[in-house]
């Protein structure tokens, strides 16, 4: 068959990240920014053309029109295909009822005829809210070695974290016979990353059923494997050994861009063997002005430095006035911090502006929490933002 594509990836994209708060208030949590120059979204999107899968549903629902634009024909990533590409999916209106996606099963469930136009034998889902690089091609090879009906990758975590987890029991040959959501006492650390290989037609079935049981909850985790793991269907646990981040909560989304800095960063975004794909504004180059220091610290295009900058993340068009400090933070496009400012230990999103002398957040030894600054948000003169504040309005004395 010609028009055909050996396997098609399905990207959940349309989550909330309430738990981010202030960060995802006006855009959708894989569309927020990371590591100075990227969006969330970007790695999986990227981890799919690398692994020469090029044809993408990106399944959208919260505060979708930013990740909309920013995803475009997909031209940035190399998915702009007159067969396959990329493709934004919401939901849409049926027959009979218009739904909002009301789970992981049920999105992919929807979108079931996206995915038979192009009769492929296998079905990748994805999450689009994890940081890391991996080479789907070689998960893809490990399903069909294992001649399995469904591959769940797994990366090892420590016994004390694996209780927050979806955790994989397995035999010696990494087939799958339990499944525990998030066990107070899980009996191995082989925790589920979101990952999952189908064989399409197997997943359309169970995915049929789900939807005609009015007691599912939908969901990927609590129903499909479950109910395959019941059928006796042949599962299998593909283990990964490499960077992965769950950048759901503040803390996280902090310390993965955090772990960018240093001598021997534990994630690695100059690797050229694996280059990570973005859509990014033609702003000038950056520019460190005479007088101004910068110490272990990732700047984009645009910035304009005039401050004092160490151990801190500045994504595009970021202005720093004279003797401002932005110290272990990270800051989103277009923040103005105005002379004499200081921010510290904090994490500050799109087009705010600080201005003279204010000061946000305290240093990361005093502070026990991460402060937040909401997009379009103005700080005026002289203001103080406690450490572990969030902000999501203009502020004034």
């Amino acid at each position: 068959m010609l028009n055909k594509k050996e396997c098609v990836a399905m990207l959940l994209a349309g989550g909330q990240g309430s738990r981010l708060y202030a960060l995802t208030n006006k855009i959708a949590k894989p569309a927020v920014s990371y590591g100075a120059k990227y969006r969330i979204i970007d790695f999986p999107l990227s981890n799919c053309i690398n692994s020469n899968i090029d044809t993408v549903g990106v399944l959208t629902q919260y505060q979708p029109l930013l990740l909309n634009d920013y995803i475009g024909n997909g031209q940035p990533w190399d998915l702009d295909r007159t067969f396959g590409g990329v493709h934004i999916l919401p939901p849409y209106q049926g027959k009979n009822k218009t739904d909002w996606y009301k789970g992981t099963a049920n999105a992919i469930y929807q979108n079931i005829d996206f995915m038979k136009r192009y009769h492929p034998e296998y079905i990748i889902i994805l999450s689009g809210d994890h940081i890391y690089k991996m080479d789907y091609s070689k998960m893809l090879d490990f399903h069909k070695e294992k001649n399995a009906e469904a591959t769940i990758a797994v990366i090892n975590v420590s016994l004390q974290e694996a209780s927050r987890f979806g955790i994989m029991n397995t035999d010696q040959e990494m087939r799958i016979q339990e499944f525990e959501e998030k066990p107070a006492k899980p009996k191995s650390t082989k925790a589920s990353m979101g990952i999952y290989i189908f064989n399409a037609e197997v997943l359309y079935q169970y995915l049929e059923a789900d939807e005609a049981n009015p007691e599912s909850q939908n969901d990927f985790g609590k129903n499909i494997i479950p109910s395959m793991l019941r059928d006796g269907r042949l599962m299998y646990a593909y283990p990964f050994s490499g960077y992965w981040k769950d950048v759901g909560t503040i803390d996280s989304l902090w310390e993965a861009n955090m772990d960018l800095l240093g001598e021997n960063p534990k994630f690695d975004l100059f690797d050229k063997m694996w280059k990570i794909y973005s859509r990014n504004e033609a702003y000038p180059p950056q520019f460190i002005c005479e007088g101004s220091k910068i110490e272990n610290s990732l700047l984009t295009v645009g910035c304009y430095i005039e401050g004092y900058v160490k151990n801190s993340l500045l994504s595009q068009n970021v202005q720093i006035g004279k003797n401002a400090k932005v110290i272990d933070s990270v800051l989103f496009d277009n923040v103005i911090v105005e002379e004499g400012a200081t921010i510290e230990y904090s994490i500050v999103a799109e087009n705010v502006v600080v201005k003279k002398q204010a000061k946000i957040g305290e240093s990361k030894q005093k502070a026990n929490k991460i402060t937040v600054i909401g997009s379009d948000v103005t700080i005026l003169e002289d203001y103080k933002v406690a450490a572990g504040q969030m902000i999501e309005k203009d502020v004034r004395k």
